[in-house]
């Protein structure tokens, strides 16, 4: 790679935004990125408590196992402590210093969680019955609790929480079916507060084991240099190919959202590199941004490491992470098919070239220089294989990390890189702890009032039982709420509230949680708020409108999938016959073909308003999950491709 250094740094240079540009954009749209920059001895401290709290997580990874709440007290307090420091309570507050008040709010949030740690075996001794002092505890605790997430993950989430603390208290005044008795006060504190049904319920379990040291892996792995490792092996994959850049951003953010758990994060990551890239070779700016928010998002669907979302679908149904890993993966898989074929026709619709070849790395010089970074992420794989819990796969992969480094001089992690990684890991999982924490008021309000039961039936009822439209229902319900919710907390109000009436509706467990967990993420690129094409609009100086319609053109067939699987599990690995589901794979591909070439009217050849028309609606067909339906329509697809070509001027067929 040696002879082409040079040339290859000539052209990435011009398209690298400068790294304030890019944390500016970020925090626009992501609220987990405005934390302060703290220096000098408040520097010193947080980043100390900081590397405190991954150490602590480790060591309960690899070499113990704790009581389930105090596992996750002392995750709370790690996290709740570190979020009064670094996140001021208005976007108007200062970034490079704490005030008073917040080391107070810090010191106070520390101390009412940590009771639970402290006095742990009395409180279980006594079936948690609250002590009178335990009542203002509980009460400062809820209130620290929703300030702490309101200032690390928004308005929308805090305010549901409050608006299901109330129904518990004043239910008894709420219309119809919807009525309860109301609790009381102690009652509400008991649950919410004593007992590991609230705030330290299931969801901040999973964010206490799974998750955090998933995140932390991430930290480590990206510390070591695997973001640049995905990055230029996407681009000596694809750089090349006609419209090279835009499958680069295909490749790259597949590749790094599997360790992302954050779209608009993974935008910003690989977007600052693959946007201007596209724009460089002809692509239009909104339709760049649209590119990467789509491929970006779909790193969360990308097994091995999904999102933290997928972790609690785990525990929520009581089976094995590989079990979600694996269902999810044919899915996955059609998602950046779907995407990768929209950006190939449009390449070939406008005639946009790639990359030159001799100014882009080999595959094998990019393998061979930092090959050795995706040892961990296979170690992680072989573990799951061998049945290891996902907890003991991450820890495995994090140590692997820190080994494999040393083959390299550029990768070796020291002193400093170990540091940052360790602040890094921590300081990501706060967004999602403190999410975990204020969903446990929901999940904890569903146990204690039977409210996701009735809304569940409610949701029946009002379909009179169709399951088509309790389906496009439940869509629309995870699309709304992840315009301000994120996706690990709508996927856990969604499962609570939404998936049981799908279950209801004979959908098997697997798939309701799937389809849920899918129009969650779904909603990152969902008008009209889609924080991930927002964050791409930015980088690529487009309009943040018609980025979003755009992301959602490119990625409709993916909107579809969830019906599919529902309707034919098989997709999901269930119950499988081989020659059906060979069958149904090979037409949604057809289907997913066709429905890019009729949105971009072009295929082999630009197509007449008809041709579109009929393409189009024989696309739908063929990734129906009716069998016959879908062979007969990728048969006439099949045949209508191949007249598009005979039909096709020769010099398009030879583009």
């Amino acid at each position: 790679m040696d002879r082409d250094d040079d040339a290859k740094r000539d052209l990435l240079t011009p398209v690298l935004k400068d790294e304030s540009e890019v944390a500016d954009l970020i925090e626009k749209y992501d609220a987990e990125s405005r934390f302060r920059r703290l220096s000098g001895w408040q520097g010193a401290i947080i980043t100390l408590w900081l590397c405190s709290m991954t150490l602590f997580h480790l060591y309960s990874a690899g070499f113990t196992t704790m009581p389930v709440v105090i596992q996750r007290s002392v995750h709370l307090m790690f996290a709740i402590v570190a979020v009064f420091v670094l996140f001021p309570a208005t976007r108007g507050g200062s970034k490079t210093s704490v005030p008073w008040y917040d080391w107070l709010l810090a010191l106070a949030g520390g101390a009412v969680i940590g009771y639970i740690v402290i006095f742990f075996n009395d409180i279980a001794r006594r079936g948690a019955a609250p002590l009178p002092h335990e009542i203002w505890l509980g009460i400062m605790a809820m209130v620290l609790v929703i300030e702490g997430g309101r200032r690390v993950v928004g308005n929308v989430l805090p305010c549901m929480a409050m608006l299901f603390l109330a129904y518990c208290h004043f239910g008894n005044y709420a219309p119809g079916m919807f009525q309860i008795r109301g609790y009381s006060l102690s009652r509400i504190i008991q649950h919410m507060y004593l007992t590991p049904e609230g705030i330290f319920g299931i969801a901040l379990g999973v964010s206490s084991t799974f998750v955090v040291v998933f995140i932390i892996f991430g930290a480590f792995l990206a510390e070591s240099g695997g973001a640049k490792f995905f990055n230029e092996l996407a681009l000596a994959l694809a750089g090349g190919t006609p419209g090279g850049p835009a499958k680069v951003a295909v490749v790259a953010s597949g590749l790094l959202g599997t360790i992302n758990g954050s779209s608009v994060a993974n935008v910003a990551t690989t977007g600052t590199f693959t946007i201007p890239l596209m724009k460089k070779v002809g692509y239009a700016p909104y339709y760049a941004g649209a590119v990467e928010a789509c491929a970006s998002t779909g790193g969360q669907l990308m097994p091995p490491i999904m999102g933290a979302g997928a972790f609690i679908m785990s525990e929520f149904l009581g089976v094995p992470y590989l079990s979600i890993a694996a269902a999810a993966v044919v899915p996955a898989l059609l998602y950046y098919f779907a995407i990768f074929t929209n950006v190939h026709i449009r390449a070939m619709k406008t005639g946009l070239k790639g990359l030159p070849r001799e100014r882009l790395p080999r595959v094998s010089d990019v393998l061979k220089r930092d090959g050795h970074l995706l040892a961990p992420i296979i170690i992680i794989i072989a573990a799951l294989l061998m049945k290891y819990t996902p907890l003991k796969a991450g820890f495995a992969g994090i140590v692997s990390v820190l080994i494999f480094s040393f083959l390299r001089r550029h990768t070796r992690m020291d002193a400093a890189k170990i540091v940052n990684a360790l602040t890094v890991g921590s300081r990501g999982a706060l967004g999602v702890a403190m999410a975990c924490a204020l969903v446990g008021f929901v999940v904890g309000t569903s146990s204690l009032t039977s409210l996701g039961l009735t809304i569940s039936n409610n949701i029946i009822e009002i379909s009179g039982g169709n399951l088509l439209l309790t389906l496009v229902m439940a869509m629309v319900a995870c699309l709304v709420l992840g315009m301000g919710l994120p996706t690990t907390a709508n996927y856990i109000v969604c499962s609570t509230i939404i998936a049981p009436a799908l279950i209801g509706m004979k959908v098997i467990p697997i798939a309701a949680h799937l389809f849920v967990f899918y129009f969650g993420i779904m909603a990152d690129l969902t008008p009209p708020v889609c924080l991930a094409a927002f964050t791409g609009a930015g980088i690529a100086g487009a309009s943040p409108a018609r980025t979003g319609v755009a992301a959602t053109r490119i990625a409709l067939a993916s909107y579809l999938l969830p019906y599919v699987f529902v309707y034919n599990p098989m997709l999901l690995a269930r119950d499988i016959e081989p020659i059906e589901l060979s069958i149904l794979i090979v037409s949604a591909l057809f289907g997913v073909i066709s429905l890019a070439g009729a949105f971009e009217g072009w295929l082999f050849r630009l197509l007449k308003g008809w041709e579109k028309l009929m393409i189009g609606c024989a696309a739908l067909a063929a990734i129906h999950h009716d069998i016959k339906l879908s062979v007969a329509s990728s048969l006439f697809l099949i045949c209508a491709m191949l007249f598009f070509k005979k039909t096709a001027a020769p010099t398009a067929q030879s583009t």
